[in-house]
């Protein structure tokens, strides 16, 4: 007998027959080869980690979502390979963690996690009755929940999923003497002139926050504006690091003063750690880390404390770094760097 949908229609009927089921006499759904099991029949052991406690405690609050008969295999979702590229902010205002809603005439969810590369629409099946993929807060564990994927928080081993393709994450090399904006009035070099293609191309994007012109490194640029703008606001505290080039050499008793807090012009500023790399002729290379993003911290707190910079290249923002990237570059961010800041900013 066909499955039936929560809103009371008919499913599909051939989804029924390609799982693991008493029907078909206990032999394997095709593709089985690829769920990890060995010739013993016992399941791998690449279960993700965390993964079984939150299908435990997925299985208190489950909902059911659709009555029938398709039992996708879950020994095959728990050590299936999550292809999921982490996200952007997905709530929508007034929803994200009340539980799932379902949506009649929204998209299945194993259709949205298909579309977003996560896995197949059967692998999608596996993982949701693996109790490794929730919405908005809740983990599903059955089939047939439609959802609106424009305003669902999905996650797939707590990860959020990416579901608009249209969002760029961008790092930049920026070089020195270019300025941090997106046009230039007076005609300088700036970082509009190196995105130009892309902006002509109808990609809309902004950089999170500024570098002065005679500072280089690290600086991100995309069209998240969510997510910019809890990068650049202060009360998130997101750790930027910095190396400078400073005349005379530091004693290493500046770094309690630092981290004690010096008092400027527009407020206190301390750091979150400094640390001495070198000392050599009259000059001292530092590494440090602070949150703060008012205009020239960096430079203005070292004069004020009489070691003024000479040089200022910032190597990392959130868990992004600059690595060997070349000044001018530009390189999209990886899907751990994405999640990595939108666990910073509490997205």
């Amino acid at each position: 007998m066909a499955s039936a949908s929560r809103d009371g229609t008919p499913g599909p009927r051939k989804r029924a027959g390609r799982s693991t089921s008493s029907s078909t006499g206990g032999q394997p759904a095709r593709g089985s080869r690829k769920t990890g099991q060995g010739k013993s029949g016992k399941a791998g052991s690449g279960f993700p980690k965390g993964a079984k406690g939150a299908a435990d405690a997925g299985r208190s609050t489950k909902k059911t979502h659709r009555k029938g008969t398709s039992k996708p295999d879950v020994a095959s979702g728990k050590v299936r390979l999550n292809n999921a590229r982490l996200a952007r902010h997905q709530i929508a205002e007034g929803g994200g963690d009340g539980g799932a809603s379902y949506v009649s005439d929204g998209v299945r969810l194993q259709k949205v996690l298909a579309q977003a590369g996560v896995a197949s629409r059967r692998g999608a099946e596996e993982l949701i009755a693996a109790g490794r993929v929730s919405v908005d807060g809740e983990i599903v564990i059955e089939q047939g929940l439609r959802i609106d994927p424009n305003t669902a928080v999905v996650r797939v081993d707590g990860s959020r999923v990416i579901l608009d393709e249209d969002k760029l994450y961008l790092a930049l090399n920026k070089p020195r003497g270019m300025q941090s904006t997106m046009a230039d009035d007076q005609g300088r070099p700036c970082i509009g002139d190196i995105v130009a293609e892309r902006v002509m191309a109808g990609q809309r994007m902004f950089h999170v926050g500024r570098l002065d012109a005679d500072t280089e490194g690290l600086l991100l640029l995309t069209n998240d504006g969510e997510l910019a703008h809890r990068l650049m606001h202060p009360s998130y505290e997101v750790p930027k690091t910095y190396m400078a080039t400073v005349k005379g050499e530091v004693p290493r008793t500046l770094a309690r003063t630092l981290r004690a807090g010096v008092e400027l012009d527009d407020g206190p500023v301390k750091v979150d750690s400094f640390t001495i790399v070198d000392v050599n002729n009259g000059a001292s290379l530092v590494e440090i880390v602070l949150h703060e993003g008012r205009n020239r911290i960096v430079r203005r707190l070292m004069e004020e404390v009489g070691f003024p910079v000479r040089r200022l290249l910032r190597t990392h923002v959130g868990e992004v770094a600059l690595g060997d990237q070349r000044p001018g570059s530009l390189r999209v961010l990886g899907r751990d760097e994405i999640g990595g800041l939108y666990k910073a900013v509490g997205l």
